[in-house]
């Protein structure tokens, strides 16, 4: 089986705007099955590939995004990286019944574990000088055909577009060396690529191509990127395709989708200015970050955090080193705030289509330190931002670099399988945790009771 990961790739872009000009995916859509994927909750790259791959929920695997709350104190913040993550992933199950797995750039697999195969990292590694393949010395293969493999394009919100743009395609053809020198050996049965350079080319060109977004200016020089990026990937997959067997079994899929981000709520200049978040005095002399600002615990019941979706943290008593809310007291707080926060109106003063959900109703088990309430502005249309020092709650730049759009809930997939060919048969309400028992499927083996997804429906 061989899979190719597009982090972020758009459904409505790879099936409706662009289809034409995308004949690999598209016809391989038209043999096999296609639909779009609902993402996690949230719908970050973190956690959405691990939930993909163990076919658990964010809750139970206990992530919220790339970062998450290291202890019950207001500032401390870890990475989500591979040390966090206990549950099996699908290249464990496919290992305990010998077959063999070629795994290149997954994330959350840094630090590197042992694995039955290869496996070289993703996002979240350093650099190609840290211990970031299984084999080791399989490291040094990979510095031969790529002497500067990167592992992601950063810092991807920059004005440097240039250099981003050279950034990610350089990146981008080093994953590609490393695939193309091992997809002949056939020495594997499930081979998986993720390539995050779709995401960075969203998140920093989006607002160069897109009419909706506020920032367009037609004929831009950059107008033309995101579309010449996803035609390379998919005259890339047609040439991997042509060198599979013909009973290879293949999956496209994405983590979750993209669309034009059309503003920030503050939601900490919210949360302060409604009474809920108290400073000891204003922030002065433009943006200054959460964790710059002096906040008076003692008379504070919440707090936020910026990124993709809005995180909301209670001050609960017992919890928090000065918590004020008493524990008999959370939930008319979580109430009130799931009233009053979808009320927020858009700076025209326009209703927002704004969620806000509780972990406790979205996940099985909500493990680690959960936001207490997460919150999709304008579901995903709207970004949070933490910062200060905004005058309004409303922004239109993000305050940690330029970016062009924010995730969207649905990712996408395509599968076909020579021994179950489907005629371009369209899939509705699959979810992204159903990938692992459709791989468990194919491959014939029991699909362990713990998973969250469910079979796909084409036998």
């Amino acid at each position: 089986m061989f899979v190719l990961g597009l982090d972020c790739a758009e459904p409505t872009l790879v099936f409706d705007l662009w289809k034409d000009e995308l004949p690999v995916l598209n016809d391989l859509a038209a043999r096999g099955c296609w639909g779009k994927l609902r993402s996690s909750t949230p719908a970050i790259t973190v956690p959405a590939w691990s939930s993909m791959l163990s076919s658990r929920d964010p809750g139970v695997l206990g992530v919220y995004g790339f970062r998450n709350r290291a202890d019950t104190g207001y500032y401390r913040m870890d990475i989500a990286d591979s040390t966090v993550i206990r549950q099996p992933r699908i290249w464990d199950y496919l290992g305990d019944a010998g077959y063999n797995s070629v795994l290149i750039g997954i994330p959350q697999t840094y630090p590197v574990k042992s694995v039955r195969g290869r496996l070289v990292s993703g996002i979240l590694t350093p650099d190609i000088e840290k211990p970031c393949t299984w084999p080791e010395a399989w490291r040094d293969e990979i510095r031969r055909l790529a002497p500067m493999y990167d592992f992601d394009a950063r810092p991807f919100r920059t004005e440097r577009k240039d250099w981003l743009l050279n950034k990610i395609k350089s990146m981008t053809e080093a994953h590609f060396s490393v695939a193309d020198s091992v997809i002949d050996s056939k020495d594997w049965d499930f081979f998986m690529l993720v390539e995050i350079g779709l995401d960075r080319m969203h998140h920093g060109f989006w607002n160069f191509f897109d009419p909706k977004h506020f920032e367009y200016v037609p004929g831009n020089p950059y107008e033309r990127v995101i579309h010449d990026y996803y035609v390379w990937m998919d005259t890339k997959l047609g040439e991997w395709l042509d060198r599979l067997s013909a009973d290879d079994v293949v999956l496209v899929v994405s983590d979750h989708g993209a669309h034009a981000v059309q503003g920030w709520i503050c939601i900490n200049e919210w949360l302060w200015r409604e009474g809920y978040l108290t400073l000891y005095e204003e922030p002065q002399g433009g943006v200054v970050p959460f964790a710059k600002v002096e906040i008076d615990w003692s008379r504070t019941r919440a707090w936020g955090a910026g990124g993709y979706y809005g995180r909301i943290f209670f001050n609960i008593e017992g919890r928090e080193p000065e918590g004020v809310v008493k524990p008999g007291e959370v939930e008319s707080l979580r109430e009130e705030l799931c009233d009053r926060i979808p009320k927020i109106p858009s700076s025209a003063g326009k209703a927002l289509d704004t969620r806000v959900y509780s972990p406790d109703d979205i996940y099985y088990e909500a493990n680690g330190l959960p936001p207490d309430l997460l919150v999709y502005f304008d579901n995903l249309r709207w970004r949070s931002a933490g910062s200060f020092g905004h005058n309004s709650i409303y922004s239109f730049k993000n305050d940690t670099g330029p970016d062009g759009c924010n995730h969207a809930k649905d990712g996408l997939f395509i599968l076909y399988d020579p021994a179950a060919p489907q005629g371009g048969r369209q899939i509705t309400g699959s979810q992204l945790m159903d990938v692992t028992p459709w791989i468990l499927d194919i491959f014939g083996m029991n699909k362990p009771d713990s998973l969250q997804g469910k079979s796909l429906p084409i036998k």
